[in-house]
């Protein structure tokens, strides 16, 4: 009887959620948004868009992040064969790792975010001590503020710059010198965030991270690397991960993004500190039982996503894109900003908000079909200052790419035909 009542409810919910689609595919019919109000200036992954896979007659271009890659033939296999064979594909993998950061020790851990939290809290040994970290970076921003509320760190903020660096002169007067009198606190770490998420993928130049080094050193300061996506910034800048990590003390790396792994990310410096962060890591809950499986496909994902060129692939996918957006009238783009896989754009004197925009997007009409041969949903997220992003990763194709500029142009087209009515009435 439970299981039936359990069958009951899961029908149920799946009529509601078809029903939902329904609804929103109807609205989208009659030129409504199904999702209105703008984006706010912060606004950020609060739209979810219902991504109809599994139905032949939909194609779906996902942009909406890189971390929507699903692990690779090679990756699955890897996974199998690692079975039971435990903590021998954790060692093999974190000694690959730390090779490739030129650094001396690695540790598996759950999430990039993890792994930022670990780093500041063996930097930061002592509560209330402080770290310097940009005002849009994604640990600021989006990490739930957990290195005050874990590890008891404060924290002060430098101006982000439009391509992620900062001005140096600012970094510097952020550091407290009057350690140890009792009025402050002790400035210990800076952070840094590359490729920069919120400033659309760009990658910090190898100059700024040797400048932010020297800085660093001169007070005795140590230097974390939130390097979520610095494989992006290595393939673009056509250098190894060593010759980025030189000057950071520590990075993060995801292994989930356009890695392909399922699950997982690399903390990579010195060994003591490696050392310290295992504590750290247990107390958090990040010690895995059976890391093994998810060390394997770690260790596939890092020697042969770079290597097979399809982060190239990724970038270059996502400046023709760029170029597109930037060819019309209805957007901005600066394409010197499109460096890596991210592209971030704005709506130009649209009546539209960048959510509005984002839900055409991910719908599909009846008028579609006839205009593009198919129905093409781009599922993307508004994005931070009323902008919209967009993400590429190995799952998108360049045929994928072109046909998201295909969508886009009939979006566009939709848009205005329906803006005379909209005067009219």
């Amino acid at each position: 009887m439970k299981a039936i009542r359990r069958l009951s409810v899961m029908t149920l919910s799946s009529r509601f959620f078809l029903k939902g689609i329904s609804q929103n595919v109807a609205l989208y019919k009659l030129g409504h948004s199904p999702m209105s109000g703008r984006s706010s200036m912060r606004g950020y992954y609060a739209i979810k868009y219902p991504v109809l896979e599994g139905h032949a007659h939909v194609r779906v271009v996902d942009l909406r992040t890189d971390a929507v890659k699903k692990p690779g033939p090679a990756v699955l296999r890897a996974m199998g064969a690692a079975a039971g064979s435990g903590e021998v594909h954790v060692t093999e993998l974190q000694k690959i790792a730390a090779d490739m950061c030129g650094m001396e020790d690695a540790l598996l851990v759950p999430t990039a975010t993890m792994g930022n939290l670990i780093a500041v809290m063996v930097h930061c040994s002592e509560r209330g001590d402080e770290m310097i970290v940009g005002d849009l970076s994604h640990l600021h921003m989006y990490e739930q503020g957990g290195s005050a509320q874990v590890a008891g760190v404060h924290t002060t903020t430098a101006t982000t710059l439009p391509d992620g660096t900062f001005d140096l002169e600012q970094l510097e007067s952020r550091i407290r010198l009057g350690y140890p009198l009792t009025y402050y606190c002790r400035t210990r770490l800076i952070c840094l965030e590359n490729t920069h998420n919120t400033q659309g993928g760009r990658v910090m130049p190898l100059s700024f991270l040797q400048d932010v080094r020297a800085l660093a050193d001169r007070y005795g300061l140590s230097v974390h690397m939130d390097g979520a996506r610095v494989v992006n910034a290595a393939v673009a800048q056509g250098v190894p991960l060593s010759t980025i990590l030189q000057h950071t003390h520590s990075v993060t790396i995801s292994l989930c993004k356009v890695l392909g792994s399922p699950v997982g990310a690399i903390l990579a410096g010195p060994r003591d500190f490696i050392t310290r962060a295992k504590r750290c890591c247990r107390v958090l809950g990040g010690s895995m039982v059976k890391a093994g499986v998810l060390a394997a496909a770690g260790k596939v994902s890092l020697q042969h996503s770079i290597m097979m060129g399809r982060l190239e692939q990724d970038h270059r996918n996502a400046k023709i894109f760029a170029q597109a957006v930037h060819d019309c009238d209805l957007f901005t783009l600066d394409l010197a900003s499109v460096e890596t896989n991210i592209v971030r754009f704005y709506l130009n004197g649209c009546s539209w908000s960048p959510s509005e925009f984002c839900d055409r997007m991910g719908m599909v009409c009846e008028k579609e079909k006839a205009a593009l041969g198919q129905p093409i949903q781009v599922p993307m997220y508004p994005f931070y200052g009323n902008s919209i992003r967009a993400v590429w990763h190995p799952m998108v194709t360049a045929e994928d790419t072109q046909l998201a500029i295909k969508k886009m142009h009939f979006v566009i087209s939709q848009y205005m035909e329906e803006k005379p009515r909209a005067i009219k009435a």
